[in-house]
């Protein structure tokens, strides 16, 4: 019987060498590759970090930058010249009959009729005789680093210039500014009115779309079978989280605004000065807007669950809703809550979607209801940086500054919220 013969010692051609049999000269290139390459991608990912990073510093500079800075202006009547006290000594009755004095008796009795004098707080009153008698006026403006670094320059400036001006280092946001409502004078403008119109639409938003959002993805993660029709609904869900925001304000505007307008309206509980352009409105087409988020962001949270999961709870007997309520949805919370986070920060920034339903870009009306008329902190902040005059540029930028206080503020709760349910499970 013949025997095969020996196979030769030597590696063959087309098998790559192994460590033991390969020398360093044969290895070593290739290491030095591969350290190379993840050398390359790890700067690709630390400059990409940078330049956000950067991004993010230029914007909040460029905010800050607008929300301070020195500001000219003078007085169409003098102060000294209306009373022998200085103005901000007088009280409340003094500072009333001042207005009566100087303003004409149609303009008096219409401020009256707004609000009577005799519920206004002092620092109220004072707000108009400030805004209706003396009548500041802006003459120029002036950022924070030009304020800074070039203060000399802008003196001698104002003295060619204004030489009756007085200048005055000013911060655009304070608190004076978030608790007035809005005045066609910018040194008195404020953002109460928007602000608590924001909050109103966020409430009826986050009441109406996270129920709605997250029962639809259990029932479409835990319930549904794989029928076509199914598989066409989820299609769309996927589609509708990419439409541009302008498209959900057109819907609004013809279903909640005009089609449904006596229930947006409150035609239906009594409300009759009102129309269909209201707080409810808006946070039904907001909340229109961010349902596919919070339904593919529910779905993908419910799915990261582990199977092994609702397989011990049916092995011990649980039913299919036990298993959804006391398993499921607990573990997935946190990751619920933080694709929420996301949808309703969305929400809150939204701009185009409320223009198009009729939000008011000028109100000094607060909002008392869901039927009420509105504006929103967006909406003021775009109707500002329309405007010619630098110093609304400025109150723009001191909005811009409230307005990502209040969402971050809300961003944090919700993480807090986040983490207390990540560890109790």
């Amino acid at each position: 019987m013949s025997t095969l013969p020996n196979p030769s010692p030597s590696q063959p051609d087309n098998v790559p060498p192994t460590h033991e049999s390969a020398s360093p000269s044969q290895w070593q290139p290739a290491l030095a590759f591969r350290h190379r390459m993840a050398a390359l991608w790890q700067s690709i990912f630390l400059l990409a970090t940078t330049v956000g990073i950067l991004s993010l510093a230029v914007l909040l500079y460029n905010v800050m930058d607008g929300s301070f800075g020195l500001v000219a202006y003078e007085y169409k009547v003098d102060p000294a010249s209306l009373t022998d006290q200085p103005l901000e000594t007088l009280d409340q009755a003094a500072l009333v009959a001042l207005l009566k004095e100087r303003l004409s008796k149609g303009a008096f009795n219409k401020l009256n009729n707004e609000k009577a004098f005799a519920l206004r707080s002092r620092d109220e009153v004072y707000q108009l005789v400030l805004e209706r008698v003396v009548q500041p006026k802006v003459l120029a403006t002036w950022p924070l680093t030009e304020s800074l670094f070039s203060r000399a320059a802008i003196e001698a400036e104002v003295q060619a210039k204004f030489p009756k001006a007085q200048l005055a280092f000013r911060s655009w946001v304070s608190s004076d500014f978030i608790l007035r409502p809005m005045s066609s004078e910018a040194l008195y403008a404020g953002v109460r009115t928007a602000v608590l119109g924001s909050l109103w639409l966020i409430a009826i938003t986050i009441l109406l779309a996270l129920p709605v959002g997250i029962g639809a993805a259990i029932y479409l993660q835990e319930y549904a079978a794989e029928t076509w029709l199914n598989r066409l609904i989820q299609t769309n869900i996927n589609n509708l989280a990419g439409v541009p925001s302008i498209v959900y304000g057109m819907l609004g505007l013809a279903i909640f605004v005009r089609t449904l307008e006596p229930l947006t309206s409150g035609a239906l509980v009594g409300v009759r000065d009102s129309n269909g352009r209201t707080i409810l409105a808006a946070g039904l087409t907001m909340a229109l807007l961010i349902l596919p988020l919070i339904i593919i962001n529910a779905q993908e949270a419910i799915k990261a669950v582990p199977n092994s999961l609702r397989q011990a709870a049916y092995g011990l007997g649980a039913t299919r809703w036990q298993t959804i309520w006391s398993h499921v949805l607990p573990n997935a919370l946190p990751g619920i809550l933080t694709g929420s986070i996301l949808a309703i920060s969305r929400a809150i920034g939204e701009t185009a979607p409320l223009i198009v339903i009729g939000a008011s870009t000028f109100i000094t009306v607060d909002p008392s209801g869901p039927f009420s008329k509105f504006t929103a902190l967006p909406i003021q902040i775009y109707n500002w940086t329309s405007r010619p005059q630098g110093e609304f540029r400025h109150i723009a930028a001191a909005a811009i500054l409230v307005l990502l206080v209040l969402l971050l503020s809300m961003n944090a709760g919700a993480i807090l919220l986040r983490n207390h349910f990540s560890r109790r499970y």
